[in-house]
């Protein structure tokens, strides 16, 4: 089962990305990323969430943020160029990225929105995100994701975390 790739694999390789994958056992619900760090034995400062908000103008935007912090809706909207954020709906997800909660990716989403990372992504060597379905991440470094996605790092974090 080990040789079992998804989307994000696929384009990584495409793009000649050098990543390594991650499998974790599952359920069909979501695990917490702390939770994920623990099972594929990394520091839960390097893994990502995945967050998707829709600004007041309706745009789209994504948001990863370590799995330890909270998204700072005032933060992410200042990233953004918004007078406001707000995050979609569950029940959006996956019309509007192709993904599930708890397996949504910044990578190959259906549409290529703007995109921010945390900041504290650029101390880090590597950062493991969403392979696109649960039970699975990818750990590549945090550059070679921002340049694949186009996206901006920005202070998103909210402060008390």
């Amino acid at each position: 089962m080990k040789d079992q790739k998804t989307n994000v694999m696929r384009l990584l390789e495409q793009k000649k990305i050098k990543y390594t994958a991650h499998e974790y056992p599952h359920g069909d619900e979501a695990v917490d990323g702390v939770t994920v760090a623990e099972i594929c034995g990394q520091d839960p400062s390097q893994v990502f969430k995945t967050l998707v908000a829709r600004g007041a103008s309706k745009s789209i935007y994504v948001f990863d943020v370590p799995v330890t912090g909270e998204l700072d809706l005032k933060k992410a909207a200042k990233a953004a160029g918004e007078k406001s954020i707000a995050m979609i709906h569950v029940s959006e997800i996956n019309a509007l990225t192709g993904y599930i909660r708890g397996g949504c990716s910044p990578i190959g989403m259906k549409k290529q929105y703007k995109t921010f990372i945390d900041i504290s992504a650029q101390d880090k060597t590597t950062v493991m995100v969403s392979a696109g379905k649960i039970g699975y991440q990818v750990v590549l470094n945090p550059n070679d994701l921002a340049s694949l996605v186009r996206a901006k790092f920005a202070d998103l974090v909210s402060e008390n975390d």
